[in-house]
C-alpha cells in the first residue's frame, strides 16, 4: 500500500469512528477544503516574494505552513475518496495533457496560455 493510500484508509476510519461520514458529502468536503486553502493563502498573503520564499526558515511561519497544508492534503485527499477518484492518476493525466499543450520547445521560460483546446 503506498503512503497515500495509508493516508486515505486512516481518513475513512476517522471519520467512521466518529460518525462523520453523514457530513462528508462532496459539496461539504469541497467548501471545507477552500476554506483550508483561504487559511494557507493568509500564511503567505501579505509577504514580498523573498518574504514568501523564506517562510519555511522561520519556525513559527513553517509550523503553521505546515500545519495549514496538512488540512489541504486532509481535505482533498478525503473529498477525493468520497468521489471515487484516484488523485495519483488524476494527477498523471492533467500532467500528461500539460505536457502536449505546453511544449518545452515552445513554452520554455514563458508564462503565457496555451490556446483553448478546440
Amino acid at each position: 500500500m503506498t503512503e497515500l493510500e495509508d493516508l486515505v484508509v486512516r481518513l475513512r476510519e476517522f471519520a467512521a469512528v466518529r460518525e462523520w461520514d453523514q457530513f462528508h458529502t462532496p459539496k461539504n468536503l469541497a467548501m471545507a477544503l477552500a476554506g483550508e486553502v483561504g487559511e494557507l493563502l493568509a500564511e503567505l498573503q501579505w509577504l514580498t516574494p523573498e518574504e514568501a520564499e523564506r517562510v519555511m526558515h522561520d519556525p513559527e511561519a513553517a509550523a503553521r505552513v505546515r500545519s495549514e497544508l496538512a488540512d489541504v492534503t486532509i481535505y482533498l485527499t478525503r473529498l477525493a475518496d468520497v468521489l471515487g477518484v484516484d488523485l495519483i492518476a488524476a494527477a498523471h493525466v492533467k500532467l500528461d495533457e500539460g505536457e502536449r499543450r505546453y511544449d518545452a520547445a515552445t513554452y520554455r521560460g514563458s508564462i503565457r496560455k496555451a490556446p483553448p483546446i478546440t
